[in-house]
């Protein structure tokens, strides 16, 4: 099969011929239609996370089932199916407690992937979907309506179940309450969505460029503010009575934007930490001032996400027109066209590239 292989860290993928295992026992295979492309793509290709290389990224798929190893029940050949980096056991505690994005027992990093001399290639965030084909765990699967398009539904894999998820799961806003959200990328976008879902008074949006406070807008925000304006903070407390927002969701990979929203929080409130900085980014905090107003830092990784649970619920939600999906698009490219997709992704202000398979 044809995949994107990274060689070297912050250099150009090559598109190569790969060899994909058959699925094992509790396995799948998936030959995808789509894959979108994530900024932790982008932090895996620049080397902020470390990892091995040869490896393959991408990790936000949709496709259909064409192989099933042992023991796999709810599939069938042919079925479409969501593909997400979440691998979750379903026995340790944390899966019993009903959080498999933080199962403590993911896999035991075995990858599927060679290269023709028999080189191991690392399945880079237990998926490695820039590629025409992907073996996972079946608890990384989610079915999918036939007539969802699958460059749509891929979305709903990472950016949308994450942006979403935080609200939604991970603060669990009650309708009524005030919201910030810093950073309107892709996450960003659906944190606002999500805030408006959830029935927020307010969602003033804040990011660093101008021309992605408009798209805000469009999703949902209520209010925008220029994030390096000198007057954000007073901005932000104008809009909310004096006090700050009871919830404040960072969504960037910025030490800078956690080191902001510490001022934008009202007593009592939560901030909500989405953005995936790099490994050794640290942010700087006053640790008696948040205990003095009893706010809370929250962790959030995959917006808390259950797939079986909120996947159909997401879907529901775009069905009835209340969730976008298609305008979080921003361009497709084919898979020997990946490298000019991450480009533009890099320049910022892009919302969600789609590599399509088979075109």
């Amino acid at each position: 099969m044809k995949a994107a292989l990274c060689t070297a860290f912050k250099a150009p993928l090559t598109v190569t011929d790969l060899d994909l295992a058959p699925p094992r026992a509790g396995e799948v295979e998936v030959t995808l239609a789509a894959c979108a492309i994530c900024h932790s793509d982008l932090h895996f290709i620049e080397g902020a996370w470390g990892g091995d290389l040869p490896a393959v990224y991408g990790h936000e798929a949709a496709g259909h089932v064409t192989a099933l190893g042992s023991g796999v029940a709810g599939y069938e050949i042919g079925q479409p199916v969501l593909v997400t980096l979440i691998r979750a056991c379903g026995t340790c505690q944390c899966c019993s407690d009903g959080r498999p994005v933080t199962c403590e027992q993911p896999g035991d990093g075995y990858s599927p992937l060679r290269m023709a001399d028999g080189t191991p290639v690392a399945q880079g965030m237990k998926t490695g979907a820039f590629a025409e084909k992907v073996v996972v765990d079946a608890s990384q699967l989610a079915p999918l309506p036939s007539d969802l398009p699958l460059d749509v539904a891929a979305l709903l894999a990472c950016g949308v179940i994450t942006g979403v998820g935080a609200v939604v799961n991970t603060a669990a806003m009650p309708a009524g309450a005030n919201a910030v959200v810093i950073g309107t990328g892709g996450v960003g976008l659906n944190a606002i969505q999500g805030a408006r879902i959830a029935g927020a008074q307010r969602i003033i949006a804040l990011d660093v460029a101008p021309e992605k406070l408009d798209a805000a807008r469009d999703f949902g925000a209520t209010d925008t503010v220029l994030a390096s304006a000198t007057d954000a903070r007073a901005q932000v407390r104008a809009l909310t009575h004096g006090r700050g927002a009871e919830y404040v969701f960072v969504t960037v990979g910025a030490v800078v934007a956690y080191e902001q929203a510490l001022g934008l929080c009202a007593p009592g409130g939560g901030i909500i930490m989405a953005g995936m900085t790099g490994s050794e980014d640290f942010m700087r905090l006053n640790p008696m001032m948040v205990a003095y107003q009893e706010q809370r830092l929250i962790g959030s990784k995959m917006g808390g996400t259950v797939l079986r649970r909120d996947i159909p619920r997401l879907i529901e939600l775009y069905r009835q027109g209340r969730l976008k999906l298609d305008e979080l698009i921003s361009g497709r490219y084919r898979l020997d066209e990946i490298n000019d997709a991450i480009a533009d992704t890099a320049k910022g202000g892009t919302r969600r590239n789609v590599i399509l398979f088979g075109q």
